[in-house]
């Protein structure tokens, strides 16, 4: 599953904005629509925050989707 996917899933998951999203990982609204249109990656800290904002949330994603 491509990164866009996991921020968007987890998004409705939890029936969040992107800003809110955003405000929860500490990065602006505008790096959250560039990750969840694709447009951009994050870096790897950023990954790590997200990953663990999900397993907070207790949402996982499998690798083989």
């Amino acid at each position: 599953m491509e990164f866009k996917d996991k921020v968007f899933q987890l998004r409705m998951q939890l029936n969040i904005s992107q800003e809110t999203l955003a405000r929860e990982l500490s990065v602006c609204y505008a790096t959250v629509n560039r990750w969840e249109k694709g447009t951009s990656n994050p870096r790897p800290q950023q990954v790590y925050a997200f990953e663990k904002y999900c397993k907070k949330h207790n949402i996982y994603f499998k690798e083989n989707q």
